[in-house]
């Protein structure tokens, strides 16, 4: 009986272990087939997105990163963002946040051209699991001209266009693997006559898994909303009525215009190879409403957590053809690189103070770069 007890329970454990193992090693594949995937796409020219709708959605500020620590690996990073930035890339990230972050971040557009970003992000934890987050994106492309068909080359004034968007977002821990949360956005678009508003969601899903916690897989959504459309002033026209003395002011109706949404799926592993080297492999699809999709692979290197570097590739279909075939529609290389040094504050409340620094080369026009403050309270 006793020989038969422990042959039961060798048995058992023998099953289990053969589980555990089967499950870690599946989690491996799984990641694996999914680098996979992003890199044999690519390679099979595989006809991705709506191309016959590029170009025709509004509001496409809504697709530029403002934050330089994720802007550096190319928003690869979906599945592994964590904080604040986390209301652009995936809300769920923001669930992470241990107590207060707060972002300011700075972006020089196609430097030259005279369009800039300034940035604001703040992510507080209220309660267990929950994170409340608002942040704030001004877009300013400087001063132009104002002209009319009498005086095409202007000399009567200047205007500044100026875009907003403003962004509230929860997430919540719902256990120790599944994060999950959702924000809305209210956009604002003006010029000097003429003005837009609209409203848009987020919504986003992380889990995390693995022995170690080092393998995380994340969706989300993004910009789900209705049309916008511009009105004001602009599209009034004074006129004169045929054998009339009488002037009248006419009203046109301005076109209506969608949201660029978006819906992103990927997934990250950790290479944990000590307590002061670590390496995170991340990949992203990104399936868009109105261009093309892309594939995205990025990778992040941390040494103590002190020096960060970060490196990331895009691709979409024509990327790398000239910029004046008509099949390429974009001007982004698809290269991003960045770093970030950060110092620890306190030690005992984890709190950080971080550079972060992010590049996009483009084609034909000057480069992109973002810099930003981190603190982490």
């Amino acid at each position: 009986m006793k020989i038969l007890k422990n042959s039961n329970s060798v048995h058992k454990m023998v099953i289990k272990t053969i589980k555990y193992y089967s499950m870690k090693n599946f989690y491996k594949y799984l990641v694996a087939l999914f680098f996979l995937g992003i890199i044999a796409f690519p390679v099979n020219k595989v006809n991705a997105g709506n191309q016959d709708r590029v170009g025709q959605a509004g509001a496409d500020e809504l697709l530029i990163n403002p934050w330089a620590r994720s802007a550096g690996w190319g928003g690869a990073n979906v599945a592994c963002v964590v904080g604040a930035e986390g209301m652009f890339n995936n809300i769920a990230g923001m669930a992470h946040t241990s107590k207060t972050e707060l972002l300011f971040s700075y972006t020089d557009w196609m430097s030259g051209a005279d369009i800039k970003l300034m940035s604001f992000g703040l992510a507080q934890r209220v309660g267990e699991s929950g994170v409340l987050g608002l942040s704030f994106v001004s877009m300013n492309f400087g001063e132009i001209d104002i002209t009319t068909i009498d005086l095409p080359d202007g000399g009567i004034g200047k205007f500044s266009p100026r875009y907003l968007n403003i962004t509230l977002g929860y997430a919540k821990a719902f256990s120790n693997s599944i994060y999950g949360g959702m924000s809305l956005k209210i956009i604002s678009e003006s010029i000097a006559d003429a003005n837009a508003q609209g409203i848009a969601i987020d919504a986003g899903i992380q889990y995390v898994t693995g022995e170690r916690e080092n393998i995380r897989f994340g969706i989300a959504l993004k910009n789900v909303g209705a049309k916008m459309k511009f009105s004001g002033d602009g599209y009034s026209l004074q006129t004169m009525v045929p054998n009339n003395s009488n002037q009248f002011t006419t009203t046109q109706r301005g076109a209506s215009f969608e949201l660029p949404t978006q819906l992103q799926i990927g997934a990250s592993y950790d290479f944990l190879f000590s307590d002061a080297f670590t390496f995170i492999l991340a990949g992203n699809f990104i399936s868009n409403s109105f261009k093309k999709d892309q594939f995205v692979i990025g990778g992040e290197f941390s040494f103590k957590d002190y020096v960060l570097l970060r490196a990331g590739y895009a691709y979409e279909e024509g990327i790398n053809k000239d910029v004046t075939d008509p099949t390429r529609t974009n001007a982004d290389k698809g290269i991003n690189a960045g770093f970030t040094v950060q110092v620890p504050l306190k030690k005992e409340t984890n709190s950080v103070f971080a550079i972060d620094y992010a590049f996009r080369p483009m084609d034909n026009f000057s480069n992109v770069h973002t810099i930003g403050i981190r603190f982490t309270l």
